[in-house]
């Protein structure tokens, strides 16, 4: 970790949210006003797709017939799940090789995040309420807790960057579980060993990630910066649903 001289800037850092003139870290070089426009603006687009993923996800999970429509496991309804469950993965990719193209970057987001909404209400179907409650209320006190944190220690002069490559490791360590969970399952204790590491790492994904549209994003680069953001709410919501989940199929 590095630290930058913060001595003089500690009377304008001020507290978070700042006012338009404050320094967001203490190496920056840059317009303070024109990065903290450039951070308003990808929060925005975050919040955007926050919102429309739960209006999407609670239309899938408390709409009957669509609950039915899955739950008969008819030849269209495995169709239909197939097709959701791949959607986002294959919009992932004009969006990435777009993503500085105005406005049609904004147009693949907006259909990247209604598939990924999709498919997060069809893994919710499953789920008991009072758990998507749950980790809902998990999920929000984690990102608000880590945002304000890495905005601290940005303002602090602290380099997050040694994050990297620890989080890429922990990753495919991540996805190796998985596969083996998938291939050979281990019951609700490992199910619930998988949920805590998931979220601890993408909890470490958000730091990282949040680090970087304070320090290193351009400003054409906000789609980059929102899907990433985004995605690191979700999975962190997911990993609390499936850990909430295996401590509920354990009892």
């Amino acid at each position: 970790m590095g630290k930058g001289d913060h001595r003089h800037h500690g009377l304008e850092a001020g507290v978070f949210p700042p006012s338009a003139g404050a320094v967001v870290c203490p190496c920056m070089i840059e317009s303070p006003a024109l990065r903290w426009a450039f951070i308003r603006k990808v929060y925005a687009l975050v919040a955007m797709q926050l919102a429309a993923t739960v209006a999407v996800a609670s239309a899938v999970y408390f709409v009957p017939d669509i609950g039915r429509f899955f739950a008969a496991r008819t030849p269209a309804s495995l169709a239909a799940f197939v097709a959701i469950i791949v959607a986002p993965l294959i919009l992932m990719v004009p969006m990435v090789l777009l993503r500085k193209r105005h406005p049609i970057n904004l147009v693949l987001l907006a259909l990247y995040t209604v598939s990924m909404s999709c498919a997060v209400g069809l893994v919710c179907l499953s789920r008991k309420g009072i758990i998507l409650i749950e980790a809902a209320a998990l999920t929000l006190v984690v990102v608000l807790g880590l945002t304000l944190y890495t905005f601290w220690a940005a303002k602090r002069g602290h380099d997050l960057r040694f994050l990297g490559p620890f989080l890429a490791a922990a990753c495919l360590i991540l996805m190796l579980y998985w596969i083996a969970q998938t291939l050979l399952p281990m019951g609700s204790v490992a199910t619930t060993v998988y949920g805590c590491l998931a979220a601890l790492v993408f909890s470490g994904f958000l730091i990282y990630d949040t680090d970087s549209l304070i320090k290193r994003h351009g400003y054409d680069e906000y789609v980059t910066a929102a899907i990433c953001l985004y995605l690191d709410t979700v999975n962190i919501f997911m990993a609390i649903v499936t850990c909430l989940q295996g401590s509920s199929d354990s009892d």
